[in-house]
């Protein structure tokens, strides 16, 4: 373990400490759509190798779709999003899709964000986020976990994540953006590392430019559809 360069494996960064995970593995299991994301990539995970985008299945993942998403990495530590469940778009109020993962937080940490998302494609690693929103007018306090699951494309890039955001209590007025409270990492064990540095043609989904819905504007949001891609 080398604290000061952030190889911390099954470790927590709290308060300026690395706590062991051995007393807060049951977090994720408190979020059981982020539970579900966990066991269900595990699942996928030939001989210890990574799951590739196409062998994700809404079908297995269908009580967690609300707070899922699949993000693309576009340059070394900037992740946007392909795919989202409605309950990112109402952490945003608007819909999410093609803005960066940093859009869900304050500006003053997205330089430490973007370092615990390039972890999970460079390790690559399970990465968990543990995230604040304070409270202010119309916003109560808001406490959130993200969860970045690597995943690899037909080339064998590590060019994906499967994720999941999860807030707790009442959203209040959007946009809500966090703070990182802590982070977590465990590097994928018999998971070469194949990081890929810019998108790759041939994706099932549509690219899609950040702009401001109209108002009243249908959000867009993954659902359970039966059909493989």
């Amino acid at each position: 373990m080398q604290v000061g360069a952030m190889k911390i494996i099954d470790g927590l960064i709290w308060g300026g400490k690395v706590v062991s995970m051995a007393d807060r593995r049951g977090k994720t299991a408190d979020h059981p759509a982020l539970a579900q994301l966990r066991a269900y990539w595990e699942g996928l995970r030939a001989e210890g190798d990574l799951p590739t985008r196409a062998q994700i299945d809404p079908r297995g993942i269908e009580r967690a779709l609300e707070y899922a998403f699949i993000a693309e990495r576009i340059a070394p530590g900037v992740a946007r999003l392909r795919l989202a469940g409605m309950h990112l778009n109402d952490l945003m109020g608007m819909e999410v899709r093609g803005m960066p993962l940093t859009a869900f937080f304050e500006p003053v940490i997205r330089d430490e964000v973007q370092r615990q998302v390039e972890r999970a494609f460079a390790e690559p690693a399970a990465v968990e986020l543990e995230l604040t929103s304070n409270r202010s007018i119309g916003r109560p306090a808001l406490n959130a976990r993200m969860l970045l699951l690597p995943l690899r494309n037909e080339a064998g890039d590590v060019a994906r994540v499967l994720g999941g955001l999860v807030a707790d209590g009442a959203i209040g007025r959007a946009p809500r953006r966090f703070r990182l409270a802590g982070s977590a990492a465990a590097t994928c064990q018999g998971a070469e590392t194949q990081a890929a540095l810019a998108p790759l043609p041939g994706f099932a989904e549509d690219s899609a430019d950040f702009a401001e819905p109209d108002a009243g504007a249908r959000r867009g949001h993954l659902r359970l559809v039966y059909s493989s891609e």
